[in-house]
């Protein structure tokens, strides 16, 4: 039977944790919104304080800030349908709404790819050519990299969102996962899908190849000029922060090649589910703590920003008598 004669899906229905018992689904939806919470909150409160002190106004932080900003929205597109499929019985989401969850789901990961790619090429330049990195990366060039991270990001997705409005969904309509992804929405086409299938292969493989290969020889570069270090305390406060940057992007980059640069027909959406919360929940928690918060010169931005504030309501309530 033709495909187009039946019946067209007008939602889905998303399974996300649903084999979870009522307690546990309980504790889910607590370390969850926690999660959701924190990462909101510190990468905002980055953002700020980038934006409020003169003294970060520099090419690391500036990427950062984007890179914070990016996180928020990546969070975003997702969390708020995992937490409510923890507090009802069915969640629903239309077809139009779950094609615009995952291309823009997928847009904000590949804007995270170039960004790291973009990150580390900023340290390499800041370690291995000092003397040149106020010229070499100067803020017509820290524009241009920030804007061209976002940009490929969004129209690198676009024809592959645009076949995919072109599928029929005849049923079944339910999507064992958290969020629209690619596989599982594929899976549930009535129509042949193949050609978007090696659209969507092809451009993982050469956005998570070659930003994982920029950012790994930008390190390999950076640590090979740490070691030549004369200072110890040098060398061993480069090596700290490098292997700390190297623990969210191995984290990261391992989990999106398990979930994306292999055929869809290799996936299994029950273990999917799980990679799929390191890269959408556990990665955005520990990139603001691990690339700002653990950052000398933001925590000491941070308190001054406190302080000010702090100071500037004491002086409205009459607290301080700052003519005297």
């Amino acid at each position: 039977m033709d495909a187009r004669n039946q019946s067209a899906v007008a939602e889905f229905i998303l399974l996300g944790f649903n084999s979870l018992q009522r307690w546990q689904a309980f504790l889910f939806f607590t370390f969850f919104l926690l999660a959701y919470a924190l990462t909101i909150t510190a990468n905002a409160t980055i953002i700020a304080t980038v934006w409020k002190d003169s003294r970060l106004h520099t090419p690391m932080y500036f990427f950062l800030s984007n890179f914070s900003f990016m996180e928020i929205w990546y969070t975003t597109v997702t969390m708020p349908k995992m937490l409510s499929s923890f507090m009802v019985e069915r969640t629903t989401i239309s077809v139009s709404g779950c094609i615009i969850q995952f291309y823009v789901f997928f847009c904000l990961g590949t804007t995270e790819c170039m960004f790291l790619g973009v990150m580390a090429y900023d340290r390499y330049i800041a370690i291995c050519y000092p003397l040149r990195y106020s010229t070499l990366m100067n803020k017509k060039v820290c524009t241009r990299l920030a804007v061209g991270s976002w940009v490929s990001g969004f129209i690198g997705h676009l024809p592959l969102t645009i076949s995919t409005t072109q599928f029929f969904f005849c049923g079944p309509n339910k999507i064992n996962h958290f969020f629209c992804d690619l596989a599982p929405v594929l899976n549930l086409s009535c129509t042949d899908t193949s050609v978007s299938e090696m659209i969507f292969f092809t451009f993982a493989w050469v956005i998570i190849l070659c930003s994982f290969l920029l950012t790994m020889v930008s390190y390999c570069y950076i640590i090979s000029t740490i070691c030549r270090m004369p200072s110890t305390t040098g060398r061993q406060r480069a090596f700290s922060t490098c292997a700390s940057h190297l623990t969210v992007v191995t984290i990261f980059y391992s989990s999106v090649t398990f979930m994306y640069v292999r055929p869809t027909v290799r996936y299994t959406f029950q273990a999917d589910k799980m990679v799929s919360v390191f890269y959408c929940v556990v990665t955005p928690l520990l990139n603001p703590v691990i690339y700002n918060l653990r950052n000398k010169e933001v925590k000491e931005a941070l308190r001054r920003v406190l302080c000010s504030r702090r100071s500037l309501n004491w002086k409205k309530v009459g607290l301080i008598n700052w003519d005297s």
